[in-house]
């Protein structure tokens, strides 16, 4: 009898192994936020992907939404297991879905640190931010930290008014991009955007100095992290974050912005924007649009 007992213990614990290894059987998904157009995100974090499927011995796929939300609701649901967020989306993310930050990009000038910014047109009268009250103003997203978070702590700190009651028309893109190219078309009289994307579109020559004019820059933001679901299996977030820290070892790395290297990070180097969120009384509802 007690023979019996222990083979099927034995099997018991072979299947309840077998399932938690089953279960990641299936490709690894990564999830990006559209931070600039869906193609172009796929695009820069390709030569990542590829290399970290060679690495981790695994297909990895790309996801990718038309808003923020989409790839939150993702990993909540579990069909998405690695995902980029800016620091935003990974705060909303940490509270759905369990997301837990574990690198984040290193720049060419080596900081991993960023800045929201409001541009204007060139031949615009505005020279502060109090000078777009009653205007049009275009911002990302919700859940975005420079195109949303931190215009919306701006406009707070400078005017004592949230930014639907001081502006005259306020209105989301879905993109930083959307954001720069209303600006330079004049479908709006100002807009939110930050410092990795506006001199990437400088560069490209999608806009200019002249028709595009940085009216003001925020305080630095902690960088977009590279999160992982915090419950998968301990030895495999070890395995991704290793691989993603040592790429620099073996590829030129790339990612949102010109990224030289990934470095660690902890969900506590995030508190900040915890901090802002409480500070202006956002609820999770305002931020999940």
């Amino acid at each position: 009898m007690y023979g019996k007992k222990l083979v099927i213990s034995t099997l018991l614990a072979a299947l309840m192994i077998g399932a938690s290894t089953t279960s990641f059987a299936r490709d690894l998904v990564m999830g990006l936020i559209p931070a600039e157009n869906n193609e172009e995100m796929v695009k820069k974090f390709e030569p990542m992907r590829a290399y970290l499927e060679k690495k981790l011995g695994q297909k990895i796929k790309v996801f990718t939404a038309t808003d923020y939300t989409g790839v939150i609701e993702g990993m909540k649901k579990k069909r998405v297991d690695i995902a980029w967020f800016g620091p935003l989306s990974y705060y909303l993310a940490e509270l759905e879905a369990g997301a837990e930050a574990f690198a984040v990009g290193v720049m060419q000038n080596g900081k991993s640190t960023y800045r929201s910014l409001f541009v204007v047109p060139g031949d615009s009268p505005a020279r502060s931010l109090k000078d777009l009250k009653g205007k049009s103003v275009a911002f990302v997203d919700p859940a975005s930290t420079s195109g949303g978070l931190m215009p919306t702590y701006l406009v707070k700190k400078e005017t004592g008014m949230m930014p639907e009651q001081f502006f005259g028309k306020f209105i989301w893109t879905g993109s930083h991009d959307a954001v720069e190219m209303a600006v330079k078309n004049k479908t709006v009289d100002a807009g939110a955007d930050n410092d990795i994307t506006y001199p990437l579109m400088l560069e490209k020559g999608l806009i200019t100095k002249e028709s595009n004019r940085v009216l003001m820059y925020s305080p630095e933001l902690p960088g977009s992290p590279l999160t992982y679901r915090k419950d998968l299996p301990v030895d495999l977030k070890k395995e991704i974050q290793d691989a993603i820290v040592n790429a620099h070892k073996e590829i030129d790395v790339t990612g949102y912005g010109k990224i030289v290297r990934y470095d660690p990070v902890k969900p506590s180097d995030y508190q900040m924007i915890r901090d802002m969120v409480k500070e202006l009384g956002l609820k999770k509802e305002q931020m999940l649009k």
